[in-house]
């Protein structure tokens, strides 16, 4: 790990050098810092438009439950009868980010007796990752599900590529979990890149804006204890993600001493996910409407390797104890193509996409929502996220 990261420090040291010339940056501007200290010349912000946050514009309301298991996604194999069933569960907030990586892994154990036939259970994130990659290995794939994408849970989720989001508890996952995550992580890093330009931008990267009265630091000295110790992984892909920028203050229309502004990839996912299912049948895919309530009922499937990815609904088919619901809401407000950044104020996350607003209340961290599995909509909830964005957007400087 040292190795790599000193390879990255010392990429940015010559990209650095590079953008300077006898001591004066690019384009006249003043340094600015980076997370770290760093300077950089990039300091303009492009135009920048406001988020119309009123709660006469909420057109819905979702509530998802993220299935977090301690030890980390479950990715081993079992008969089940004369079927091969290999899982694909349990990835906390981490399942669109993961989902290739991990269905890779599931896709080797699949296919290492090259069947003909797959099925697949299960058609959210890593349903249709799997299947897909099924196809590509060669097989006849059939997603067997209750729902199609636009109902299942992962349809909920806020798009935003967060790999370590409540994948693990440190201590029970144990270390070597962190060299399988980073592979995890990395492949589907790389496999986004394919996604990227193409029409309705089911993928694509943002800018995303930390709006706060106190420093970066501060705000960590300031956050609540993690009292189950969930695993922070994200220092071993730190050269995938350029490092946050502290902006001049007066530099961007937001009225507040820090703003710090970083890059992200993000999903569009009603784009990303018409695009995946669209692959999947255009590739021979089928889909069957199925509702499974024993293990046992896998074993009757014509095909005798299964991959098995349900998500939250692995607690009760599978008794899985070990599943954990973690709960999820998400306040919609109408699209707006003009917002094309993501911004945090106050434990408030806001990013825009191409369908609808995303307004997720967030303080408590990892803690928020753990262990309750109510899905009713909390309309109050949302009605305050919404709130504290039109604070922030009232006091937002116009161009």
């Amino acid at each position: 790990m040292t190795s790599r990261l000193n390879s990255v420090i010392d990429r940015r040291r010559l990209l650095q050098g590079t953008a300077s010339v006898g001591g004066l940056s690019l384009f006249g501007l003043a340094g600015c810092a980076t997370g770290s200290g760093r300077p950089r010349y990039d300091a303009i912000v492009p135009p920048l438009a406001p988020v119309r946050a009123h709660a006469d514009r909420l057109f819905d309301i979702t509530v998802c439950l993220r299935p977090f298991r301690a030890a980390g996604p479950r990715l081993d194999t079992e008969q089940v009868g004369d079927t091969l069933v290999v899982h694909n569960y349990g990835h906390g907030g981490s399942g669109w980010s993961l989902s290739w990586g991990s269905s890779t892994i599931a896709v080797g154990k699949a296919m290492a007796s090259s069947p003909r036939e797959v099925a697949v259970i299960g058609c959210g994130a890593l349903g249709l990752t799997s299947a897909i990659l099924a196809q590509r290995a060669g097989a006849k794939v059939t997603i067997y599900a209750r729902d199609l994408l636009p109902q299942a849970r992962s349809a909920r989720a806020t798009g935003s590529w967060t790999p370590s989001s409540r994948i693990c508890l440190e201590s029970v996952a144990g270390p070597g979990f962190a060299t399988l995550w980073e592979q995890m992580a990395r492949t589907s890093h790389k496999t986004y890149r394919n996604y990227l330009g193409l029409p309705g931008k089911p993928v694509e990267w943002t800018d995303r804006y930390n709006v706060s009265d106190i420093s970066r630091e501060e705000q960590r000295a300031r956050r609540t204890p993690d009292p189950l110790g969930f695993a922070e992984y994200d220092h071993l892909i730190a050269d995938l993600n350029p490092a946050p920028q502290l902006l001049p203050r007066g530099g961007t229309p937001f009225d507040a001493p820090f703003v710090y502004r970083s890059e992200s990839m993000m999903f569009n996912i009603a784009d990303y996910g018409h695009t995946l299912m669209t692959d999947f049948f255009a590739a021979g895919g089928e889909f069957r409407r199925t509702e499974f309530h024993t293990p046992a009922e896998l074993g009757l499937l014509k095909e005798k390797v299964v991959i098995n990815c349900p998500g939250y609904a692995a607690r009760a088919l599978w008794r899985d104890e070990s599943i954990v619901p973690v709960r999820g809401q998400i306040a919609w407000l109408i699209p707006q193509g003009e917002v094309n950044y993501g911004v945090t104020y106050k434990n408030v996350s806001v990013l825009s996409r191409t369908d609808g607003i995303v307004v997720q209340a967030v303080e408590g961290g990892d803690m928020k929502g753990y262990k309750d599995d109510n899905e009713t909509v909390d309309r109050a909830e949302a009605d305050k996220a919404v709130a504290t964005v039109a604070e922030l957007y009232s006091r937002f400087r116009r161009g």
